[in-house]
């Protein structure tokens, strides 16, 4: 005889790209993780009819709105999960929280900081997730791992990269990504703000910096690309490079630690790998080894396929949601939350400030 779950209705906002991925780590969470928790895709909330009813149907959500603040109170609901452009973000999440839900985001967090401040004071008594997802990979977690048991020593370098070509396709350029007005920044909010999460996360909290942004299309409003040079507090330097004109590039995020007792190196493009080299082995000995991961004791090697079977980018989403779903079940803090998107928005608005000045400026 099994025990009753917990019933759990969940209003969704948003038909787009991130809609889909949400959609489906609500339908397959409970395929993968032992949770306490039936979850009921309620309500979906888009603002075209055509493309809500065509989700809603193919993902098995119950009722359709057109308008979000007819579903953020009501008493039916439990989860509001934000899917919409950036500039929705705080009214939406605000509402909700006002409402007493348990609030799901997607990154980043805000178009500003003040707005970023305002929704994590909101939700501060609540339950609530960023969807900075790639956290979840099992080869980000393992270097995690590798981390915390300081196999890589004393940490002297960070290096990431986030490229895609998108800036050079016609027909994604018209949309909210790359109005201010909607989006907040351009490759800054949008790429960026995952290698700022996965940095924060693997390397700790950054101090100082000094970026250059730059718009190669005329009279766009956004940045299409972004440097940035770091100082971490663990006395670590950084280096990032994100754009969406990195041609040849799908969608390339990778990262590479340099410290006195290894490196651990990490690329989407590969993401059941991961590169570690042991300082501390015999110098003939000394290499850098390819490991495949899930592999044997590894994150989530007993969640989804037996070793050596890859998984994918939806994984990371269901991975997300499994581990909050099982800490709401345990009333114990999950990470990220909005507190830690509010610490990447802090870095977004130092970018800002230094690229304005041309000068260092303090996190």
């Amino acid at each position: 005889m099994t025990n009753a779950k917990t019933n759990l209705n969940i209003a969704m906002i948003g038909s787009g790209f991130m809609g889909k991925a949400h959609s489906n780590a609500f339908c397959q969470v409970g395929h993968f993780f032992d949770i306490p928790f039936e979850l009921c895709r309620k309500v979906i909330c888009a603002r075209e009819p055509a493309k809500l009813e065509s989700m809603a149907t193919r993902w098995g959500w119950e009722e359709t709105e057109r308008d979000w603040r007819n579903l953020v109170t009501r008493t039916d609901i439990d989860v509001v999960d934000i899917a919409v452009p950036n500039a929705l973000h705080a009214p939406i999440a605000i509402a909700a929280a006002q409402a007493g839900k348990i609030i799901l985001c997607e990154k980043p967090l805000a178009t500003s900081l003040e707005e970023a401040q305002n929704m994590a004071n909101a939700a501060a008594k609540l339950p609530n997730l960023v969807w900075f997802n790639y956290r979840r990979i099992p080869s980000v977690a393992l270097s995690k791992q590798l981390s915390e048991e300081q196999r890589l020593g004393q940490p002297y370098h960070y290096r990431a990269l986030y490229l895609n070509q998108s800036g050079i396709d016609p027909t994604k350029t018209s949309g909210w990504r790359y109005a201010r007005s909607v989006a907040g920044s351009g490759a800054t909010g949008d790429l960026l703000s995952h290698a700022i999460d996965m940095a924060l996360y693997l390397n700790g909290p950054i101090e100082d910096i000094v970026a250059e942004l730059h718009t190669f299309a005329s009279g766009r409003d956004v940045d299409d690309a972004v440097l940035l040079l770091a100082k971490f507090s663990n006395g670590s330097l950084g280096t990032f490079e994100a754009t969406r004109y990195g041609v040849g590039c799908r969608n390339r995020l990778a990262f590479e630690i340099n410290g006195s007792g290894g490196m651990v190196r990490f690329d989407l493009d590969r993401m059941n790998e991961v590169e570690f080299y042991d300082a501390t082995d015999l110098a003939a000995l000394q290499g850098a080894r390819r490991l495949q991961v899930p592999g044997p004791g590894h994150p989530y090697s007993d969640v989804f396929w037996k070793p050596g079977h890859p998984i994918g980018y939806e994984h990371t989403f269901i991975a997300t949601l499994g581990d909050f779903l099982i800490s709401l079940a345990a009333g114990q803090p999950f990470h990220p939350n909005f507190d830690d998107a509010l610490a990447v928005q802090r870095v977004l608005d130092a970018i800002a400030r230094s690229a304005g000045s041309r000068q260092w400026q303090h996190v």
